[in-house]
């Protein structure tokens, strides 16, 4: 019986000795995924932590979360001057493939989301650079993004409301020939009578959160990150 017992005991120790290998390997796996976002280190390295961050265990989310973090230090350092408008760029980008590669797990492991969110460049723009740095930080937030492209007519923005019922419209643009735009689709939504049902999010660079309360716009974000921020403040 002693020598039953002392097997036991010496599996259950053994047992909880790779559970906390595992956890220790799993976390150590999620800081490589910050670590690259926040060093800008390129897609092949990120996705490379990312797959290695599965394989110890971590979840999409935990990943994302990561990701995330990551990505709130590049948006720091680049507001600090320490990082150039390239690396901010390019750590959207290479959120965009890791998100893109974690995408068919969450299939199985998110239950739920934020909310949903149509995103587009308002007409008369065809820079994309900020939507899609937006739109990573939603997805990265939890949000389910839509993105109906750039040089969008306030009438897409409306059909894409309809269709896909978001609890947010998210519009962004670099030139200011688009702002005239911008207030256009704040009109059409609430002339269609879906303004007690959707808010609306605009941002971009000749934008002002003065600009966003003359069109009557629900939330303003300067950039990337704090149009995070905004977004789920508009959340009931």
């Amino acid at each position: 019986m002693r020598l039953m017992a002392s097997w036991q005991f010496l599996f259950v120790e053994s047992r909880a000795d790779r559970e906390r290998d595992q956890m220790s390997q799993k976390q150590i796996a999620l800081k490589a995924v910050t670590d690259a976002f926040a060093e800008v280190v390129g897609t092949d390295e990120a996705e490379k932590r990312a797959e290695a961050a599965l394989k110890n265990s971590a979840s999409p989310t935990e990943i994302i979360q990561s990701l995330r973090q990551g990505l709130d230090i590049v948006g720091r350092k680049y507001e600090a001057q320490e990082y150039f408008l390239s690396e901010l760029i390019m750590a959207g980008v290479v959120a965009e493939k890791v998100i893109a590669l974690l995408r068919p797990h969450f299939a199985t492991s998110r239950t739920e989301t934020l909310g949903r969110v149509v995103i587009g460049t308002a007409k008369g723009d065809i820079h994309d650079i900020g939507k899609k740095l937006v739109s990573t930080m939603l997805i990265s937030a939890g949000f389910d993004m839509i993105d109906i492209g750039v040089d969008i007519p306030a009438e897409d923005f409306l059909e894409a409301t309809r269709k896909n019922d978001p609890k947010i419209v998210a519009l962004s643009c670099l030139l200011t020939s688009a702002m005239d735009e911008m207030r256009r689709v704040v009109e059409t939504i609430h002339e269609a009578g879906l303004r007690g049902s959707v808010r609306v999010l605009v941002g971009g660079r000749p934008v002002s959160k003065q600009f966003a309360d003359e069109i009557g716009a629900d939330g303003y974000g300067a950039n990337a990150v704090e149009a995070m921020k905004a977004a789920k403040d508009l959340l009931p």
